[in-house]
């Protein structure tokens, strides 16, 4: 499939240039979507050789947001055009060393977990030692990735949660939720919290063993080939729950898993990943669909700050915000900057990490504006990105999944039997 021909709809208008962060810092057309695709055509029609240090400058420093898309008037495409420029340029060059370190302990199990024990037995500390530097920020970072109440934040929720007091048997699973790489290792509290609440909506939750990471970061490089096989390993784990929802909780993830059918198109595997495809559903929509359940008040104000990918890829908008609605006396508060970017886009804050720290000071910015209790988003990148730039400004504000909110209104609400601790 070539992915090239999505860009054929474009007529240069450039409605897109307001949309997109890169574009936004530097004024230069060519960090701008209608510039890259010219430049992406130029190279689909050989017009432009590929070793073109220019031309791969350019296309590594978009971030991937897709906030271009819906705002373009023609339909273009830009996403998988992006995709498929970048694995063939990855033929020519390697890509950044830290994407492909990244990339390659996301996708082996053994040595992801070995990975993130380290860094969960550093993570107790790792806020006191945060701050602007380097390494200040990447441990700002870890430290984000989970909210520890009492910990230089303010305590707006139980540091524990417990299991459920009415949860309704089923014999067969409703939803089985994605477990992923990072948000399995790092985000198991959210993990917890989604399945907690999904019973708590009547939505019974099952297991697919042998899940894998979804290879967003790797099609997301150029790595295409280790894309498939990941895509592949997930195709045939989900194969024997094929009649139950695949909730996903992280943005990345879910945009993914709804693009395997264009990933593996060609594939002997095609029917099977387009069949998994039509199944996935992010956490919040499904919740969203039931109501939710209304839990007890909690007097906080919520600033949301949508996922790239959960807004602009898979459009979805109003969702988190009725789930966030569920939980009486909280304030939702809204900045400037919630549909633009953070600067996180999977390894990007590690290969472009100027631009990053750049497009992220206009969120932190704005956030501070507004001055929230608490910030939320549904994407690991975006909660690690923009709460180590809240911990480099002295903001003590925490970050979190949208879920992990109507979790402690369930809690508070008494809908669990009974505190168990949590990994």
């Amino acid at each position: 499939m070539n992915a090239y021909a999505g860009l054929d709809p474009c007529v240069h208008c450039g409605f897109c240039l307001q949309s997109c962060p890169t574009y936004l810092a530097t004024g230069d057309e060519s960090d701008g979507p209608r510039g890259r695709i010219v430049l992406m055509q130029a190279l689909r029609g050989h017009r432009l050789d590929p070793t073109d240090t220019k031309l791969a400058y350019h296309l590594d420093r978009c971030l991937g947001c897709r906030a271009c898309e819906p705002v373009c008037p023609s339909g273009v495409a830009y996403g998988p055009a992006l995709e498929q420029a970048r694995s063939e340029l990855a033929n020519i060059r390697p890509i950044p060393l830290a994407a492909r370190v990244v990339n390659r302990v996301m996708s082996e199990r053994l040595l992801r977990r070995a990975v993130f024990q380290v860094a969960k037995a550093v993570r107790p500390v790792a806020s006191d030692l945060a701050g602007q530097s380097r390494i200040g920020f990447a441990l700002g970072m870890l430290a984000a990735t989970k909210f520890e109440p009492g910990n230089r934040r303010p305590a707006v929720g139980p540091r524990t949660m417990g299991e459920l007091a009415d949860v309704e048997s089923a014999s067969e699973p409703q939803a089985i939720v994605f477990r992923g790489c990072i948000m399995d290792e790092l985000f198991s509290h959210v993990h917890a919290a989604t399945e907690r609440t999904l019973r708590t909506n009547g939505i019974a939750t099952g297991e697919a063993p042998g899940q894998s990471c979804c290879g967003a970061l790797h099609a997301h490089s150029g790595q295409h080939e280790a894309a498939v096989r990941l895509a592949r390993k997930n195709v045939a784990a989900f194969a024997e729950t094929s009649s139950a929802t695949i909730v996903v909780n992280s943005a990345g993830c879910g945009a993914m898993l709804k693009e395997y059918g264009s990933l593996l198109s060609g594939d002997p595997l095609e029917a099977s990943a387009r069949r998994l495809a039509s199944r996935v559903r992010d956490v919040t929509e499904v919740l969203a669909e039931r109501g939710p359940r209304r839990g007890a008040p909690l007097h906080i104000t919520v600033a949301y700050d949508p996922p790239c990918h959960l807004l602009h890829a898979q459009r979805v908008d109003d969702a988190p915000r009725k789930v966030l609605e569920a939980v009486p006396e909280l304030e939702q508060l809204q900045h400037l900057e919630a549909d633009m970017c953070c600067g996180s886009a999977g390894s990007y804050s590690l290969t472009e990490p100027d631009m990053s720290r750049e497009i992220l000071s206009r969120k932190i910015q704005a956030i501070r504006e507004v001055a929230p209790n608490v910030v939320a988003t549904g994407n690991p990148g975006c909660v690690m990105q923009i709460g180590a730039g809240l911990a480099a400004e002295g903001l003590e504000v925490p970050v979190v999944h949208p879920l992990e909110i109507l979790d402690w209104s369930y809690r508070k609400a008494g809908f669990y039997a009974r505190e168990t601790k949590r990994s």
